[in-house]
């Protein structure tokens, strides 16, 4: 919770220099691309989390990376997480400021988890009937879990609607424990 509420304040910075220069759907594009780079690396990954390895190492590496190839924001922001030791950080900052970004468009994740991938007339279905009944703009994203057997678990922010078969028989089980 405390590095969801730090990284919040990153992102929030972060978020404020991208709209002040009209940058914020390229930053956080830039900015899942380094973190996807550095935690889609093993090696990469020590190299950036590792506290011996040097700040300016560090820097002097990343500048070196993307520096040509990211705005300059994106960059600065990875850049001040090494020189404050907040490496760590840098998924959950990445995953506030794609929240922010969603917020500042009226929109939020909903995600919908079920046993097989859903094709898209359903997911547009589930979409449009929770956009009404929430008056909400959604985005959309799946997850395959086979071990729900059937149906549909969906996450709004803090909702959550179980309707899958494994859900059911948690219930149930609730159920029939609690009477004994």
């Amino acid at each position: 919770m405390v590095n969801e509420t730090l990284a919040r304040r990153y992102a929030v910075a972060i978020f404020s220099l991208a709209t002040e220069q009209n940058a914020v759907d390229r930053i956080g594009t830039d900015l899942q691309a380094i973190a996807s780079s550095i935690e889609g690396d093993a090696l990469a990954h020590q190299f950036f989390v590792a506290p011996v390895v040097a700040r300016e190492t560090k820097e002097r590496v990343l500048t070196a990376a993307f520096g040509s190839r990211v705005h300059e924001v994106a960059l600065h922001a990875v850049l001040l997480t090494v020189r404050k030791r907040r490496e760590t950080l840098l998924p959950t900052i990445v995953s506030e400021y794609r929240k922010l970004e969603l917020e500042s468009r009226g929109a939020e994740v909903l995600t919908l988890t079920s046993a097989r991938e859903l094709d898209g007339r359903e997911v547009r279905s589930i979409a449009e009937r929770l956009e009404k009944l929430y008056d909400k703009k959604f985005e959309v994203k799946q997850v395959l879990d086979p071990g729900l057997i059937g149906g549909v678990r969906i996450l709004m922010g803090d909702r959550r609607i179980d309707g899958t078969v494994s859900g059911h028989l948690e219930a149930l089980a609730r159920t029939l424990f609690a009477t004994n």
